[in-house]
């Protein structure tokens, strides 16, 4: 029994190396996921049954949609209710991550109205039993701003000096009668790059260059790194990230997010980033 037992932990292992093995691609996610290509073929063929297997019951599988939480329901009635003629998909990330299958993806989503709907679904997966389930599910329906396409973006370089980096920014500040802007965050963290891609924007971007000097802070693989710096600008990192602290320049804490307003960035509206940085900008 032993034996059977070494053998079936050794076979689930070698799944789960291959598996993790072909997530990873030095230029851009690798699309095939096995389990992922069956859960598309299930939403094509509209196979409610088929559907639902997908989605761990034990754990159940956790569900958010708009950055509000559901059950597993929600997104099965949703990609079943839409009845969709074609579901092209285009994958940001496919990587291991915490004993997970992280798989992040953007659809265009025709449905049998005709009607055209933009969709990005970030998706865990973890292999129970004798096939992969869906442990967790985040889901934006038609996100306000744009969402990344890759996440190869160096936004948060290993070697960065946050520290002499702060320092700089306050100098800078200070001649320009500008604030700080610490955006703490880590490379893998998608939301992390939806925001990066919001400040680029028309309509932020001057905003931005008329009244910060921006400092990115890496946390990096663990949320461990610059915690001096996190305790400094009170970043609660249990609401996630990326998070935001406005300083003075002379490094003085204005205002730090306390509820996690930036965490879901990919379903946050221009607007409301605008209404932020406005509030917050020095007064001349």
């Amino acid at each position: 029994m032993k034996a059977i037992t070494d053998a079936v932990v050794t076979a689930g292992a070698l799944m789960l190396a291959l598996i993790c093995a072909s997530a990873q691609s030095a230029d851009a996610p690798n699309p095939h996921f096995p389990p992922f290509e069956q859960w598309k073929a299930a939403v094509l063929a509209g196979d409610a049954a088929r559907l639902g297997s997908f989605y761990s019951t034990d754990p159940p599988a956790k569900v958010r949609v708009n950055s509000l939480s559901h059950d597993a329901s929600a997104d099965l009635d949703f990609w079943l209710g839409l009845k969709a003629r074609d579901l092209r998909t285009e994958v940001v990330r496919n990587e291991a991550r915490h004993g997970h299958i992280s798989y992040i993806f953007r659809a265009q989503v025709e449905a049998a109205t005709g009607a055209v709907l933009n969709v990005t679904e970030d998706q865990s997966w973890q292999e129970q039993g004798s096939g992969w389930r869906l442990i967790d599910v985040e889901r934006t329906d038609s996100p306000p701003l744009e969402q990344p396409a890759n996440m190869k973006k160096d936004i948060y370089p290993a070697n960065a000096d946050a520290h002499a980096e702060i320092r700089q920014a306050e100098e800078e500040a200070a001649a320009a009668n500008k604030r700080l802007l610490l955006v703490f965050g880590a490379n893998w963290c998608f939301d992390c790059h939806v925001l990066d891609l919001a400040f680029q924007r028309p309509d932020i971007a001057p905003v931005l260059a008329s009244s910060y000097e921006v400092i990115h802070v890496d946390l990096g693989p663990d949320e461990q790194k610059n915690a001096d710096l996190v305790r400094q600008y009170e970043i609660p990192l249990d609401k996630g990230i990326p998070a935001m602290a406005v300083a003075e320049s002379d490094g003085k804490l204005v205002v730090s997010q306390k509820n996690g307003e930036f965490e879901d960035a990919r379903g946050l509206t221009p607007e409301a980033l605008l209404a932020f940085l406005n509030k917050w900008r020095p007064v001349r």
